[in-house]
């Protein structure tokens, strides 16, 4: 389940994705199945060989990829995510999330 995206944030994903460009959402995240992470990078391209050849740049194996949507795409999570949007200069959001989280774990202490 997905937390903390803006409308305009997944219209942008998807138009860029769309034009072959390798476009990135960070969001908040829960699953069960991987209860330690907290948020998840979804590395999208509709062009399918551009998001092959660059996620074998970064070791991310093409059986990874998640095509069940009109979007295939890598998910990107824990040291993965975070190498990952470093080396592209897009850690922006994920700052601004684990700041967030970092914030709501200090406001519950102290309550």
């Amino acid at each position: 389940m997905a937390f903390g995206v803006t409308r305009q944030e997944l219209v942008k994903w998807k138009t860029k994705a769309a034009n072959g460009q390798i476009a990135f959402l960070t969001h908040f995240w829960y699953d069960p199945r991987f209860p330690q992470y907290k948020t998840v990078t979804k590395a999208a391209c509709t062009h399918k060989e551009t998001l092959i050849q660059w996620g074998r740049k970064y070791g991310l194996k093409e059986e990874w990829i998640h095509d069940r949507q009109t979007f295939p795409h890598f998910d990107l999570m824990g040291e993965w995510e975070k190498r990952i949007l470093r080396e592209e200069g897009r850690e922006s959001k994920l700052v601004q999330l684990e700041q967030k989280l970092c914030s709501g774990n200090q406001q519950r202490t102290t309550n």
